[in-house]
């Protein structure tokens, strides 16, 4: 595959400058035949140097060349900056593939990266999340990631226990002789620091997916308790209908909001009653479906209602306290006779407080926006998100990697314990290696390499 030259647009449409990539054995003489330097050529251009040029009949350009391996993709490449018109950078490619380059599939520049061992896998998935953050804890994560830092905390777990794989398949060399080389009260403590680190890093998934893909926060309540009136004001538009009319919302509403660098996925739902509508038992239905899935739920309760207690317990019914974090709001403080209600919600959270779960319950005005700052940051600080540390899995196939590694690593322990002789003991230990060798591309497929990288985009 690398024996070919690649060309692909480096840039998106839109803007006034575009850049065409080119890379493999022939990318400099292929751009040596379509620009025409004042002096030299790209070909004998020392190092990393950028040259004016002229494409013929076409535009003035400028050229970065890259010498391997000191470039993006570990091959001789070069980055051709001209004008953004879209005829302009189609007659470029068109030259280039002329001269016998061909148009680069999605993520071939990067694959190419990988395959020359400029970055391992993990780094390069790294690339495609760092092309597609919106938020600065998307990009954080995704640039710790691309440094290596999550890369060489697998490369020591492997290093570790690649050393022990050796020293038992030693000693199956000296099986006769019965001696042991692995110190097995040594290995056991491996092992278990070993499992530790990677029941973390696969822990960390449940913080990393929600800072890739937005932290689920659901908004339930009875009808008419202000749903529909918090979403639109934590958006600062009116994206759900708000009405009088109990029922209104029967299906979900969903929109995402940035706070303070964090993507939410706001989620507002039916209200919360006995129903002899079908459609809006439907919705309820589906409120409740949403908020089980939901990683933070915000349940609200009218404080100027009749039925403040009864609203809390269905709320109460709805979110499992062991896995998710409930913000219980008592909503239309402004109302003016709500003291009663508000130390009746009071009370509820206490009790909640006094099972070692711990409940945030706030009062705010969805329609004057009173308390919707400290909600803010309520939201915030439930996440988990800014207390995380740099290392976070963000990927479903490294998490279930992890988790293959850290089950294997267990099977290893319990041989170790039950005296277990060395070969079988490095059947378990093979495959927690290979678990752990698949998420940075020590161990791959063409096919695994495939999936990954047809999700990138054109040029990178």
């Amino acid at each position: 595959m690398t024996s070919e030259t690649i060309c692909a647009p480096a840039t998106s449409p839109g803007g006034a400058i575009a850049i065409v990539r080119v890379s493999g054995p022939s990318a400099l003489a292929a751009v040596d035949s379509v620009v025409s330097f004042r002096r030299g050529s790209a070909a004998s251009a020392a190092g990393f140097s950028i040259r004016f040029g002229v494409v013929r009949d076409l535009d003035e350009v400028l050229v970065s060349v890259f010498h391997a391996p000191r470039s993006y993709t570990g091959e001789d490449m070069a980055e051709i900056s001209c004008h953004a018109s879209p005829y302009i950078v189609s007659g470029i490619l068109d030259r280039l593939c002329a001269c016998g380059c061909r148009l680069a599939a999605a993520g071939e520049f990067t694959q190419r990266a990988f395959l020359n061992g400029k970055m391992d896998l993990a780094q390069a998935e790294a690339v495609a999340d760092l092309i597609s953050s919106c938020t600065s804890a998307q990009h954080r994560v995704a640039l710790s990631q691309l440094k290596g830092g999550y890369s060489a905390e697998l490369a020591e777990i492997r290093k570790t226990l690649l050393e022990f794989s050796a020293l038992l398949e030693l000693e199956l060399d000296f099986s006769e002789e019965e001696l042991e080389f692995a110190d097995r009260r040594k290995l056991d403590e491996i092992l278990e620091r070993a499992i530790q680190r990677c029941d973390a890093l696969a822990d960390s998934f449940r913080i990393g997916n929600a800072v890739r893909n937005g932290v689920p926060v659901a908004i339930v309540g009875a009808p008419n308790s202000g749903k529909s009136t918090l979403l639109n004001a934590l958006l600062n538009d009116d994206r759900a209908i708000v009405s009088d009319i109990p029922g209104t919302t029967r299906d979900t509403v969903e929109e995402t909001c940035v706070i303070d660098g964090i993507l939410f996925r706001f989620i507002d739902t039916a209200g919360i009653r006995e129903s002899g509508d079908e459609i809006e038992r439907l919705g309820i239905e589906r409120a409740r479906r949403k908020a089980a899935e939901a990683e933070i739920v915000l349940g609200l309760v009218d404080l100027c209602g009749e039925s403040v207690e009864e609203d809390a317990e269905r709320i109460l019914e709805m979110v499992d306290l062991k896995r998710q974090k409930l913000v219980l709001l008592g909503n239309k403080v402004d109302c003016g006779m709500c003291n009663k209600n508000v130390n009746i919600l009071n009370n509820i959270v206490s009790c909640i407080d006094l099972q070692g779960v711990s409940v945030v319950s706030l009062p705010v005005s969805a329609k004057q926006g009173i308390g919707l700052d400290y909600l803010r940051r309520e939201l915030v600080s439930v996440s988990g998100i800014t207390s995380a540390g740099d290392i976070l899995v963000t990927n479903a196939r490294h998490a279930a990697a992890l988790r293959e590694a850290s089950s294997a690593l267990s099977a290893v322990r319990a041989g170790l314990s039950s005296g277990l002789p060395g070969d079988l003991l490095t059947i378990d230990l093979h495959t927690a290696l290979s678990s752990l060798g698949t998420i940075t591309g020590a161990i791959s497929t063409d096919e695994v390499l495939g999936q990954i990288f047809s999700r990138f985009c054109v040029g990178k």
